[in-house]
C-alpha cells in the first residue's frame, strides 16, 4: 500500500488583505488564498482598524483583539472559522 504525497508548498502567511466581502493571505511562496468574510462573523463585524491588528503564526493568522484564529489549512480546505 502506497500513501500520495502532495508538496503543498510553503503555508506560512506573509499578508493579510481585505476587500469588501472577501479576506485575503498572501503565503509565503507566492499564493493568495481568497475566501468570503462571510465565513468569518468576527472579521466580517470588526472595523478597519480591528482588522488590521493581527498577528502572523506559521501557520495561520491570530486576532487576539477579536479572539478570532485561522488556519491556513483549513482556508485551502474551504473551511470557515
Amino acid at each position: 500500500m502506497s500513501t500520495l504525497e502532495i508538496d503543498v508548498g510553503d503555508l506560512r502567511p506573509r499578508s493579510v488583505d481585505f476587500t469588501e466581502s472577501e479576506l485575503i493571505v498572501t503565503l509565503a511562496d507566492g499564493r493568495k488564498i481568497a475566501t468570503p468574510l462571510d465565513w468569518y462573523p468576527r472579521l466580517k463585524r470588526a472595523s478597519v482598524s480591528e482588522r488590521a491588528r493581527f498577528e502572523l503564526m506559521p501557520m495561520g493568522i491570530h486576532w487576539p483583539e477579536l479572539d478570532e484564529d485561522l488556519g491556513i489549512a483549513g482556508m485551502l480546505k474551504g473551511r470557515g472559522g
